[in-house]
Parts: C-alpha cells; sequence; structure tokens
C-alpha cells in the first residue's frame, strides 16, 4: 500500500503562482513514476505533469512552458509548481503513484486549485 497527502491548494488570481505537494509514504518500490492529474467539472481527468525516480518528466499539453514538476527522492515527495495560472487551470488536482513494474495505481485524496480571472 501507499499514501499520498497532498498539500498546497487554494484560491488564486489569474497570473499567480502557486506550488503543489505530494509526500508517498508506505510501500514505496525505488523505481516508481510520481504524477499529476487534474479533473474540473465535467470533464475527464487529464495528466498535468509525471517523474520517474530518475528524473525523467512528461507535461500535459496545455501546462507546458507553465508547470514544472520535480521530487526529492529521499523524501518520496513530488512537487509541482505552477505559474502563469489560468482560469482554466481551476480543478482538483490529484497526486499519482505507480511503480514501474506494477500495475498498480494510488491516488491521492486531490486538492482544490480555483483560478479567478
Amino acid at each position: 500500500q501507499v499514501q499520498l497527502v497532498e498539500s498546497g491548494g487554494g484560491l488564486v488570481q489569474a497570473g499567480d503562482s502557486l506550488r503543489l505537494s505530494c509526500a508517498a509514504s508506505g510501500s514505496i518500490a525505488r523505481f516508481n513514476v510520481l504524477g499529476w492529474y487534474r479533473q474540473a467539472p465535467g470533464k475527464q481527468r487529464e495528466l498535468v505533469a509525471l517523474v520517474t525516480s530518475a528524473g525523467s518528466t512528461n507535461y500535459g499539453d496545455s501546462v507546458k512552458g507553465r508547470f514544472t514538476i520535480s521530487r526529492d527522492n529521499a523524501k518520496n515527495t513530488v512537487y509541482l509548481q505552477m505559474s502563469s495560472l489560468k482560469p482554466e487551470d481551476t480543478a482538483v488536482y490529484y497526486c499519482n503513484y505507480k511503480g514501474s513494474f506494477t500495475e498498480l495505481v494510488y491516488w491521492g485524496q486531490g486538492t482544490q486549485i480555483t483560478v479567478s480571472s
């Protein structure tokens, strides 16, 4: 089992910056992928960004150039630095964990980000 605890959501204005954190605990595999997904009302959950334990990253097209994902392997924590936030970034953001050699996926409880115009 893996537990994910997110923090850092809130209400911001367009153009602001915000940082999310997600701490993973439990049976953490040596090789894994940590990431962020988001889901806006009435829309499907979509990839925001992910980072492997080796440091490789992947971003959703809508956040490229504005968001930066990073991780601290010693703390099993993943961060999402968000800049130039837009109202369309409003969503519940979920932390995600997957061991590299397993099909098991774990999700955090989600944190709301609301960007006002």
